[in-house]
């Protein structure tokens, strides 16, 4: 059952709170879902957010609102899921759980997004299919949405990962840790298959963290995203397929983030 309540309105752009139970999750999932008219109209585009309770703090609506108003971008169709107190569980990569076993659920996650949310929505607002749909997420949520869309690429167009979590690895620093090994979301994308029309937007910050494992004066957050890219275009993905965005005054939080995203926002659906 869906239940829809504190309807508001940020000039044109509605938000909505609704709850839909998952059977996989088995819990409430919170999501918000932020439309103008024109973004329900003929088949819209869809974007969904990881850690959707984080986008109120920036605000995301004024954010979305200036750029539609501004006709900087064209109307899309944005959901926020609220993650629960089993984010590391329910976020990291359906390939395999991390070196201390967070992910085990990234895959009832991925089955609720894409068999339970997905029709959701389509019902809800009686959109009959999606043109494209897109998937972005911060930190943790950032390598889930990647994850997600990687692994179901037929359904997915593009990925917005902001200060993603591409250190995911099977093994710790300590046990035998190696860089081309174990990191998680690098291992799919090396042995994954290329599917030429997805679109990747990467975004990290110099002062995203402090760890720098291999001490070559830049820290890891960095070294994985840059490590990721160059993956992708091993696999055969060109420059106009990647866009990565690193911010000198970028840390790992919610403002750098609400900056980041009008770029993302104008880089996949600019006028």
């Amino acid at each position: 059952m869906v239940l829809a309540k504190d309807i508001e309105i940020a000039s044109s752009v509605v938000v909505e709170e609704h709850n839909l139970f998952s059977n996989y999750l088995d819990r409430e999932v919170i999501y918000e879902v932020f439309y103008t008219p024109e973004s329900l109209k003929n088949n819209p585009s869809l974007l969904l957010i990881n850690d959707g309770q984080d986008l109120s703090k920036m605000p995301f609506d004024k954010l979305l609102n200036n750029l539609i108003s501004s006709q900087q971008i064209h109307p899309v169709f944005c959901v926020g899921i609220h993650a629960s107190e089993e984010r590391k569980k329910e976020y990291g990569t359906s390939y395999a759980a991390d070196y201390k076993g967070r992910g085990s659920k990234a895959g009832l996650y991925t089955k609720f997004i894409l068999d339970e949310l997905l029709p959701s929505l389509r019902t809800q607002f009686k959109i009959s299919s999606f043109k494209e749909k897109s998937f972005a997420g911060f930190s943790l949520g950032g390598l889930s949405a990647l994850d997600i869309v990687w692994n179901h690429a037929a359904e997915f167009e593009r990925v917005g990962v902001f200060s993603g979590s591409l250190w995911w690895r099977r093994k710790a620093y300590d046990e035998g840790y190696d860089d081309n090994h174990d990191r998680l979301m690098h291992l799919q994308v090396k042995h994954g298959t290329m599917f030429p029309w997805l679109k990747f937007f990467i975004q990290t910050g110099v002062l995203d963290e402090k760890a720098d494992r291999n001490n070559n004066g830049i820290i890891d957050s960095i070294d994985d995203a840059l490590d990721l890219i160059a993956e992708l275009k091993s696999k055969g993905y060109a420059n106009d397929s990647i866009e990565y965005l690193q911010m000198n005054d970028g840390k790992h939080d919610v403002p750098t983030w609400a900056k980041a995203f009008v770029p993302f926002l104008i880089w996949g659906w600019g006028k």
